[in-house]
């Protein structure tokens, strides 16, 4: 089992970091790698025998697809077929939203290999906002494929220190580029063409990209498909989940404590009028965003308190919804996932 180093992206130690990184994945190494959203577990794109090590420490099935990053725009070709259809409503999206949290599904170029996108004829892209995953990106010269650095089907890490509890001694090295930004996954998208009318835009999984942003691009529709045979990164049924069992009711009235259990509650904002606080006598609470119930908060905090509170020795977390609204619809669809038996 390899020792798992972790090194520091602070300002003197960046141009050693990115060096390092690159020179492992060059080498057909996997690294653990910031992004704004959740870390990710890298490997070169191109390279298949280094995309099975991303399966293997992840113990990831072979079905469920890779997102493949790029540096620039210009390696969008490299990656993906452009269909002429579509080709100026994906130049606009990429154009507002990359780099950032947002990945486009489009068929693939001959170049990826079929294990990146488990034998599907599309391939996911995105082009990452975080400064360091781009250096990296850049300093490889190939596109880098890379899921979330965490077990198959666990939570997701937003942290170095989440990532090494996920996967110490399975990777060489994890890039310490602080805590993420977003902290939940990119939006996934289709585009369609749709002859004379607006192009259909098909959220496939959702996230900090929102219904909202995207309306003005054309028709926008969320789609609620969960499979254990996924199209798309994101997509299974059950994903994100702790290793306690993570409850979610209609009505707070629908949770029946059994004795001598313990349960935690993971509140939206500790607010007594939604009936959850005073529901019961929690062993432990969490706020996604206290007080305040911002959702850019909630989001940002998501996986972090879901992961407190799966090392806090309970029994079941009970999670409180939050409004379906923007960035609340990928905070609903993760609770609904991590919670899904």
């Amino acid at each position: 089992m390899p020792e798992t180093r972790i090194l520091s992206t602070d300002e003197d130690d960046m141009n050693d970091a990115v060096r390092e990184a690159a020179a492992l994945l060059d080498a057909g190494e996997i690294v653990a790698l910031p992004t704004e959203t959740v870390y990710g577990l890298a490997a070169d794109a191109f390279n298949p025998d280094a995309v099975a090590k991303v399966f293997a420490a992840k113990e990831r099935p072979s079905f469920d697809p890779l997102i493949v990053h790029i540096a620039s725009f210009k390696e969008l070709a490299e990656v993906a077929e452009m269909p002429d259809d579509i080709a100026d409503t994906v130049k606009s999206i990429a154009g507002a939203f990359w780099p950032g949290p947002l990945t486009f599904v489009l068929p693939k170029s001959a170049k990826v290999p079929d294990l990146v996108t488990s034998g599907l004829p599309t391939v996911a892209v995105r082009q990452s906002g975080h400064v360091i995953f781009r250096a990296i990106g850049r300093a490889l010269g190939r596109p880098i494929a890379a899921p979330s650095a965490n077990r198959f089907g666990r939570i997701s890490p937003t942290s170095a220190g989440a990532v090494m509890k996920e996967l110490g001694g399975r990777i060489p090295l994890i890039i310490d580029g602080g805590a993420c930004r977003e902290g939940i996954e990119s939006t996934i998208i289709a585009v369609e063409a749709r002859g004379d009318q607006r192009p259909l835009i098909r959220i496939l999984r959702a996230g900090p990209v929102t219904k909202e942003d995207l309306q003005k691009f054309g028709k926008v529709v969320l789609e609620k498909k969960s499979t254990e045979r996924p199209d798309a990164p994101g997509q299974l049924a059950s994903h994100y989940a702790p290793r306690t069992p993570l409850l979610m009711f209609d009505q707070p009235g629908d949770f029946k404590p059994e004795p001598g259990k313990k349960y935690g509650l993971l509140s939206y904002r500790g607010d007594p009028k939604t009936g959850y606080m005073d529901l019961h006598e929690w062993d432990v609470v969490e706020e996604l965003s206290p007080g305040s119930g911002k959702l850019m908060e909630a989001a940002l905090r998501l996986f972090h308190v879901m992961r407190v509170l799966d090392e806090a020795g309970l029994d079941a977390i009970v999670a409180e919804p939050v409004s379906e609204t923007g960035l609340g619809v990928a905070i609903m669809d993760r609770l609904r996932r991590a919670s899904a038996k």
